[in-house]
């Protein structure tokens, strides 16, 4: 089928588009790849604007089981994202927002509406031109949105995939209106079969060939592998790809991701992006990421180790544990482990294997504890007991949304004395609903109206003077000593503390550490007399960063580390 492309319209910004396509495994490492280019790039002072493309027909992850996809990330703008994006966040240091991610859902639910809207002007709407068209525009709208010198465009999957061959489309239409504009960069993985103890490159030229029959060339392959990729295989490589031997660059496994911006850097990736372009760097300012990798190698090579348990009920599928499903958990506590110049191992508990077997047996042996996100019952006792089990022993412990949840009840049982006390998410006949769900969403409850319809997204929180809470905020410089001590945090959750038993928990000994501006809203508890037990209604772990390590993470870790001295 042939069709016309349309004239190109003129660009407002000189923007250069990086396509970052994977091939013969998911999770390959296209992610990182962009975070550490992005980064990168703008430590040469330009501005980047990473986009993820999901091909899934979701409008957004948030629908999404945790062990289907991983992590839901949630922007401060409230939009619910690939785990991806958070990586993206992480690395630049920065804020993105819903303009930064896109899935085929959105692309199609905005075609369609375009479609009833006649503003195609009563042509004939077709896979082809319109779907890459409109791929295209939000790329462009991308840039637009953080002026941005480069867009560098993940595609979700691999090639060879019916569901984001469209995007492959966009990239090649692109190349051909654009030309020097456009460059695409080709993960790839080269197994080493331990039966043969050889690396093999079939697997990656099977991969770009696939890709060249999308009508795509890649101008760069990354080659993820067990091991640095030897000049013989580069060479091979080289000569049946035609990639040029110097654009082909090694991606072995490191002992962080973070490292992987270093390890580019080595090989001069960022120069030749930039030669590609007929670019010269503006600044070099990447000192502070290259000291931050050198004192994680000094952390990681002495023998200070705290143990942390992270226990939660979305790890198992089939016979594995996925750590996937709180990867921005995982990552906060490792900034607030090197920020104390020490290392973590986390260790994975099922809430469920906690009701099985018992807390003691469990969880004896670790030093600090963190009951994440959730929803739905299962393993909800399993959580309480965990936290009955930290308040008792003066674990330091760290509950993040359904964590405080769980948190209150655990108190409102077990000191407050409120038997039976729970959350009506899991059994509405509680006599004390001491969480509920606000009036607003349970109407949207009873409609069905799930996508999109939580409390998302940053929302402002006063924090109590002279809590814990206040000290962390402090001491991590997001709050000031007089005035209004104000955050802003990121949220995701239809159920909240029930303010009806807020005099009675108080009188109790939980300590309301911070609130929504009118006070209406409770955001974070803790508890007096303890090293350590802070509860947030919101995820701090969307707002840690590498260089930043969020507050109350940081103010756990400092207890762990006390505790252990």
């Amino acid at each position: 089928m042939s069709y016309h492309v349309k004239p190109r319209k003129a660009k407002k910004l000189n923007t250069k588009f990086i396509f970052v396509s994977g091939g013969v495994i998911s999770s390959v490492g296209k992610g990182v790849t962009v975070s550490s280019l992005s980064l990168l790039l703008e430590s040469r002072g330009y501005t980047v604007a990473p986009l993820k493309c999901d091909p899934y027909l979701n409008v957004d992850a948030g629908t999404i089981r945790p062990q289907e996809h991983g992590e839901v990330f949630v922007t401060q703008d409230g939009m619910e994202t690939d785990q991806d994006v958070g990586n993206y966040e992480r690395f630049m240091n920065t804020n993105l927002t819903k303009a930064n991610y896109m899935t085929n859902g959105q692309i199609y639910q905005n075609i369609i509406r375009k479609e009833r809207n006649f503003e195609y002007d009563g042509e004939d709407v077709e896979i082809v031109p319109h779907v890459p068209e409109e791929i295209i525009r939000r790329a462009e709208a991308a840039a637009k949105a953080r002026k941005a010198d480069f867009v560098i465009i993940e595609v979700g999957g691999t090639v060879g995939e019916y569901q984001n061959i469209l995007f492959i489309e966009a990239n090649r239409i692109m190349k051909y209106r654009d030309g020097r504009d456009v460059m695409h960069i080709h993960v790839g993985y080269l197994p080493t079969p331990p039966s043969i103890g050889e690396m093999k490159s079939k697997p990656m030229q099977t991969s770009v060939r696939l890709l060249n029959g999308s009508g795509i060339q890649p101008d760069f392959l990354i080659c993820r592998a067990e091991k640095a990729l030897d000049d013989r295989r580069k060479s091979t490589l080289a000569w049946i790809t035609n990639v040029p031997a110097d654009h082909i660059i090694a991606a072995p496994n490191l002992d962080t991701i973070y490292r992987i911006p270093v390890d580019f850097e080595r090989q001069k990736v960022t120069d030749k992006i930039l030669a590609f372009f007929n670019m010269k760097s503006k600044k070099n300012d990447f000192a502070k990421w290259k000291n931050l990798i050198n004192k994680v190698s000094g952390i990681n090579g002495h023998s200070k180790v705290m143990d942390i348990a992270v226990v939660g009920k979305y790890f198992e599928t089939g016979d594995y544990k996925l750590s996937d499903v709180y990867v921005s958990v995982v990552e906060s506590i490792k900034h607030a482990s090197w920020m104390y110049g020490v290392k973590t191992n986390l260790h994975w508990v099922s809430s469920i294997d906690v009701e099985k077997f018992g807390a003691e047996k469990m969880l004896g042996n670790f030093n600090g504890i963190v009951v994440p996100g959730g929803f739905g019952s299962r393993g909800t006792e399993g959580m309480i007991e965990t936290i009955k089990y930290a308040r008792e022993n003066n674990i330091p412990y760290l509950g993040l949304c359904y964590g405080m949840q769980m948190a209150t009840i655990e108190f409102a049982r077990n000191v407050a004395k409120l038997k039976n006390a729970n959350t009506t998410e899991v059994d509405d006949d509680t006599p004390h609903p001491v969480i509920h769900i606000m009036p607003d969403q349970a109407k949207k409850m009873l409609n069905r109206d799930y996508g999109a319809s939580m409390r998302l997204g940053g929302w402002d929180c006063m924090i109590t003077r002279g809590t814990k809470t206040e000290a962390a905020y402090l001491e991590g410089g997001r709050i000031k000593k007089t005035g209004k001590a104000k955050i802003s945090e990121r949220h995701r959750h239809r159920f909240e503390f029930n303010n009806e038993y807020r005099e009675r928990l108080e009188k109790a000994g939980l300590v309301i550490a911070g609130t929504t501006p009118d006070g209406q809203l409770v955001e974070i508890i803790e508890l007096k007399n303890h090293p350590y037990f802070v509860g947030s209604q919101f995820h701090p772990e969307f707002q840690s960063r590498p260089l930043s390590p969020h507050p109350l993470f940081a103010g756990f870790m400092k207890a762990v580390v006390k505790l252990k001295k």
